[in-house]
């Protein structure tokens, strides 16, 4: 695991991320989750090259795995940014305290942008998407426009709406939607956080050119407790906040 910079010895994180083939998977992963095999032909590397260098950084404690849930003998990678974002930043300040990273502006600091669309997909619509358009329509003060939807809609889930009334907003009215419903709407990204829908899921016909991410996040509906949607939300909450730096950029 790698650790602060706390002494004169240079800092790992920066010998860890300095190959160029690792630098390049980093930087795939950072945008969204991803499969051995998609990572593999994006590199043009043989699986075997690019699982070492998955190990590595599973090993420095700045990836993680986990299995898709739909096909089990898959497996979806997911780097840590916050991790990444704490390395680095100490990295920089070691060398000199101004190196410091600055955070990045909130989006309503420039008003006169268009507001970035973007669309949530899962099954059911009924908790991940849900939670995901009101978390980032309300961390952005409603600068970036949300919408979700599902392949099979199901009702909202109560657990949803006592889990996001917990954080000050209120889905309770919210109703679920297909797919279909958002077919002629222009989105500038698209937010897969069903590993079914995502492995499943065409190109969406109103926007060619948008971005495509997916965060495999295991459904909290299965577990069906509580803790399990507290669990969802905050991971959606955490990836929220970089998306949203993100579409500032």
């Amino acid at each position: 695991m790698l650790r602060a910079v706390t002494s004169t010895q240079p800092p790992a994180v920066l010998g860890l991320l300095s190959d160029p083939l690792r630098w390049q998977i980093v930087r795939e992963l950072g945008s969204s989750d991803r499969r051995v095999g998609e990572l593999v032909a994006i590199v043009d590397k043989p699986q075997n090259v690019v699982s070492y260098h998955l190990a590595e950084l599973r090993k420095a404690g700045l990836a993680s795995s986990r299995r898709s849930s739909a096909d089990g003998r898959d497996v979806y990678y997911r780097l840590d940014l916050h991790r990444c974002h704490q390395l680095l930043a100490d990295a920089g300040s070691g060398l000199h305290p101004g190196l410091a990273l600055a955070p990045v502006a909130p989006p309503w600091a420039h008003p006169r942008r268009r507001a970035p669309k973007v669309l949530f997909l899962c099954t059911g619509n009924s908790a991940r998407s849900q939670m995901a358009e009101a978390l980032l329509e309300h961390r952005s003060a409603h600068t970036i426009t949300a919408r979700s939807a599902g392949s099979n809609p199901k009702s909202l889930h109560p657990h949803a709406v006592a889990v996001m009334a917990a954080r000050g907003i209120d889905i309770s009215a919210n109703e679920t939607k297909h797919v279909d419903r958002f077919a002629h709407m222009r989105f500038d990204r698209i937010v897969t956080l069903c590993d079914k829908v995502r492995e499943v899921c065409p190109r969406h016909p109103a926007s060619p050119d948008a971005t495509m991410s997916h965060w495999s996040m295991a459904d909290p509906t299965e577990d069906g407790s509580r803790a399990a949607f507290e669990r969802a939300a905050d991971e959606i909450e955490a990836r929220i906040e970089l998306l949203i730096a993100e579409l500032n950029t």
